[in-house]
């Protein structure tokens, strides 16, 4: 969205408006009202209704409306009522207004318009339902059971809707497309992974909402366009090529006033992630305790330990390994006491990260040497651990 404030949502919207969409948990239409709209934070307070029921034309269609009051799990009667970012999805639509059923503050906050949801978990719990159920239109894989399901032939899943694939190293979106060609919601969340094939996104011609977090190989070509997916709604982007990034923003800012949401953060250029591919402190580049010296510092230490390690174990006898990892693990706990003194940046998470890159140099090590470098892990973390003040 552009930079400068907005005096109203891009898409009409007033405060009293009642907006319905369909939901595929409730498998109807439901509604909720406007009941807030703030512009300098941008959001939409929603108020959710307690109706469902085949598409509206208008509010008089809903009968009697109430707010929705939320009795299940830890509910204690609160009102289903949340903030939103005031862009109104394209699927949604506004069937008029009435007074507003409730003026009191939106204290939660959610991501995405998700009407429906709230209200499907209602019904289930008033009916003596407390588990969330199994839901066929759903799928959840791994990068690497995905690609393992890609490479078997089968026919194509048409009854998958939402699809959500984490740790992606690599994945063919063509090869996607064709097994899972009816998404409406695609979620994909990389390790720095690479999407090939990425144009063929395109072909999801009833997706609303895309995700794609840490992942590479796009170019400006790949963008997916609002003619070849024109119900496209929610577009967020984090952590992906910089060309990509700028065709995709420059595609897709134009549809804001239609209903379509852009969020298009960490642009990288190909030197970053060339950099940064076999880097497993990466996450601590803009952390918030984390300062660009320090994060500097923290990678060079760990390059500097991964070519020591890597060079002990082409070089050293076997017998004398331990003693040299242990050398190299109290060098590297000891650099940290000295980065951790500056700052105090180190804690709970940051200290398992450490560990951690100790690990990825140490497999990157048996993939190279094979098996069998147990003692040498050991005798590195021994070497951290007599030392370190974090």
């Amino acid at each position: 969205m552009s930079s400068r404030k907005q005096v109203a949502p891009p898409r009409p919207l007033t405060t009293g408006d009642v907006v319905t969409a369909y939901s595929m948990d409730l498998g109807e239409w439901t509604a909720a009202q406007i009941i807030r709209l703030d512009a300098e934070a941008q959001t939409a307070a929603v108020l959710e209704l307690d109706w469902s029921g085949p598409e509206p034309s208008a509010v008089a269609d809903l009968g009697d409306i109430a707010p929705l009051r939320l009795t299940h799990h830890s509910w204690n009667g609160t009102l289903s009522c949340c903030n939103h970012e005031w862009v109104l999805p394209r699927s949604h639509k506004v069937v008029g207004a009435v007074p507003l059923l409730h003026d009191g503050p939106a204290d939660s906050w959610a991501s995405e318009w998700r009407l429906g949801d709230q209200l499907a978990r209602q019904r289930r719990w008033d009916s003596g339902v407390d588990e969330d159920p199994l839901v066929p239109w759903k799928a959840e894989y791994t990068g690497e059971a995905v690609n393992e399901f890609l490479s078997q032939p089968a026919a194509p899943r048409s009854e998958i809707k939402q699809l959500t694939i984490s740790d992606i190293d690599s994945l063919d979106c063509g090869r996607l497309v064709q097994r899972f060609p009816a998404l409406i919601e695609l979620y994909l969340y990389g390790r720095l992974g690479l999407l090939s094939a990425a144009d063929g996104l395109n072909e999801l011609i009833s997706l609303r909402r895309i995700h794609i977090v840490d992942l590479f190989g796009m170019t400006k070509e790949d963008r997916l366009t609002p003619r070849r997916v024109p119900e496209l709604e929610s577009v967020f982007l984090q952590g992906i090529p910089a060309e990509y990034a700028s065709a995709m923003r420059t595609t897709w800012r134009p549809e804001i006033p239609a209903g379509t949401s852009v969020s298009i953060y960490d642009a990288r250029k190909p030197e970053w992630v060339e950099e940064n591919r076999n880097n497993p402190l990466r996450d601590w580049d803009g952390r918030d305790q984390i300062s660009t010296a320090t994060y500097k510092r923290a990678v060079a230490q760990f390059k500097m330990t991964r070519k020591a390690i890597l060079e002990a174990l082409a070089e050293e006898p076997a017998d004398v390994r331990s003693i040299r990892m242990e050398e190299i693990g109290r060098a590297y706990g000891e650099a940290f006491n000295r980065l951790d003194r500056r700052s105090g940046f180190i804690e709970t998470v940051e200290r398992e990260e450490l560990f951690a890159a100790l690990d990825h140099i140490m497999d990157e090590a048996e993939a190279l040497h094979g098996p069998g470098l147990g003692d040498a892990r050991d005798g590195l973390v021994s070497g951290v651990e007599s030392v370190r003040d974090w």
